[in-house]
């Protein structure tokens, strides 16, 4: 018998610590499903390098959360108009990698709401060819964790500013994201229903039958839970610094010339900076460059060095507000 586990949070890093916490902690003779919903965020697979998958402006201007998961697979946005759902149990061989025994109940809820949907390729669930389910694996000794996320009704417009990425200038050594043609259920149902209501149907499906069980957490769980996303799911070094090489090119126009910025980043660490352009300075730039090697790609630490650097030696009408922008763009 599968038991639910209730998470009325809408903090991604708690989330993702609650499905760490029951996947490793909670009766290992238990079966549990999740159902949950994240505020805006985007959700980074774990082999994946997160400057190459999110839209660093955009996210930092609309205060979207990034976080990475355990799983692996590509990165996806989550808002209030999405909702995700959890199976942790046993990882035999009729389970691991088989991502179609995990959607099936999706697609017959769908079904029931006259809704005709598909398992397709490797991980996702369509609509008339468009995805609104990407599905994720990660298991732990004898345990596997399955989720997957439901667009039922997400703000695409956010979606693609959120995760468009100038690719052909990121070549990340990470796992990349397949842009895909997406959907939403809303759209496609015949009669419209809230997400709350899709809801209540999704769990009759995820867990047939009428002797529905809930697994209530404790506070001692919930301590447990809030250490492993402080540790862990709210830190930058796991959302950023665990991310895979990557090599990153920038350039944009000022007043004193055309900046281009050419480095990798590794381990979340600027590395082998070199900066080229028509601007002019009375210092080799390449001294500046050096200065940056090192130090976390972030932009509170390198605004923080700058501040102790003679900026206006090394760029003439280029400001470090400039530089920043071209860095972190």
């Amino acid at each position: 018998m599968i038991k639910i586990v209730n998470d009325k949070n809408t903090d991604p890093r708690i989330n993702l610590a609650v499905e760490e916490y029951a996947l490793n902690y909670l009766d290992p003779g238990e079966d549990y499903a999740i159902l949950w919903q994240n505020e805006p965020a985007v959700i980074i697979g774990r082999n994946q390098n997160t400057v190459a998958e999110v839209n660093a402006p955009y996210i930092k201007e609309h205060g979207i959360h990034v976080v990475r998961r355990l799983s692996g697979g590509g990165a996806v946005y989550h808002d209030f108009g999405n909702l995700n759902f959890t199976f942790i149990v046993d990882a035999d061989k009729s389970v691991v990698s088989n991502f179609e025994y995990f959607t099936k109940p999706v697609i017959e809820a769908l079904a029931s709401l006259g809704v005709k949907a598909e398992f397709s390729g490797r991980n996702d669930i369509t609509i008339d060819g468009k995805k609104f389910s990407g599905n994720a694996q990660y298991w732990s000794k004898d345990r596997l964790l399955h989720h997957g996320t439901i667009m039922f009704n997400s703000d695409l417009s956010v979606v693609q500013e959120a995760l468009n990425v100038k690719l052909d200038k990121i070549q990340s050594k990470g796992v990349k994201s397949v842009r895909s043609r997406v959907t939403n259920i809303f759209p496609h149902l015949p009669e419209h229903i809230t997400i709350e209501e899709f809801k209540e149907t999704l769990w009759r499906y995820l867990i047939p039958g009428d002797k529905v069980q809930e697994y209530v957490l404790t506070e001692q769980d919930w301590s447990i839970i809030k250490e492993l996303s402080d540790r862990r799911y709210a830190q930058w070094e796991w959302n950023y610094g665990a991310s895979p090489e990557a090599e990153v090119e920038k350039e944009e126009r000022f007043a004193g010339g055309k900046l281009e910025l050419k480095f990798n980043v590794v381990d979340g660490a600027i590395q082998d900076m070199h900066i080229f352009g028509d601007f002019f300075g009375k210092k080799n730039v390449h001294a500046f460059a050096q200065l940056l090697n090192g130090h976390d790609y972030r932009e509170s630490v390198i605004a923080k060095l700058l501040e102790d650097v003679d900026f206006e030696s090394y760029f003439i009408n280029i400001t470090r507000e400039n530089f920043l922008s071209c860095l972190f763009s």
